[in-house]
């Protein structure tokens, strides 16, 4: 199956044919909310990225929504799990997610669709801090375009995690946070970043296909060891 990229457009279409399946699958009388978080909340109400390659959710409703989901799903070609909540186990989920997310639309009367503000999804990003995703970037491009302030964050973080201190990779977060606030020029920090998240995931997409056994402990290892190896190769070459 080919990738999909959801953009607005289309993860509003999608949304759409979800909330009239699930009005069909259960009446019109048991409500159902999700709240996007991720790349699906920054496609949704940011311009700096145009599209995501799946759909996260803080997922409040009955079974018939899972139904539903694989019904779209199927109508539309979409790989299994399109929409889905698998984040709750990632480090950057919190029970907290909806005290905090704010309307975005509501379908077929029905389904109540929500997201994140962008402190709060850069403090989800900081949360996972993965460096072949668009974590970095994405934090970056939020601030840009939300002119958030390094407070709004920190109490972000503080609102969902308890601490920054609580974060799997708080020193990390810490000095990236003082990085980005300290720069003048945030859009060439974007750039920088996005390069360099593209190359972390070729450098990943490769050693799957040679048969390196990847996991969260040893992803950023596999990326170090990659980028000194290229940097000797170019040493040995000049």
């Amino acid at each position: 199956m080919d990738e999909i990229f959801y953009s607005k457009d289309n993860l509003d279409n999608y949304l759409k044919q979800l909330g009239k399946v699930y009005r069909q699958l259960n009446g019109k009388n048991t409500e159902a909310e999700i709240v996007l978080i991720g790349g699906a909340a920054i496609v949704s109400g940011f311009g700096f990225r145009y599209s995501t390659t799946d759909i996260d959710a803080y997922i409040i409703a009955s079974s018939a929504l899972k139904d539903a989901i694989n019904i779209v799903g199927d109508e539309n070609g979409l790989k299994p799990g399109w929409l889905n909540d698998d984040f709750k186990h990632t480090a950057s989920y919190s029970d907290k997610i909806p005290l905090y997310s704010v309307h975005y639309r509501t379908f077929s009367n029905i389904l109540h669709v929500r997201t994140m503000p962008g402190a709060y999804i850069a403090a989800m990003k900081l949360a996972s801090y993965r460096p072949y995703k668009y974590d970095r970037s994405d934090v970056i491009g939020v601030i840009l375009e939300d002119d958030l302030q390094k407070e709004d964050i920190i109490t972000a973080i503080n609102n969902l995690y308890g601490s920054i201190d609580a974060l799997r990779h708080s020193a990390d977060v810490k000095k990236f946070l003082d990085e980005i606030y300290k720069s003048d020029d945030l859009k060439r920090l974007y750039d920088n970043e996005r390069n360099e998240e593209k190359s972390s995931f070729t450098i990943l997409k490769n050693a799957e296909k040679y048969g390196e056994k990847l996991s969260t402990d040893n992803i950023e290892d596999v990326i170090k060891q990659a980028r000194k190896r290229a940097a000797e190769k170019r040493d040995n070459n000049t």
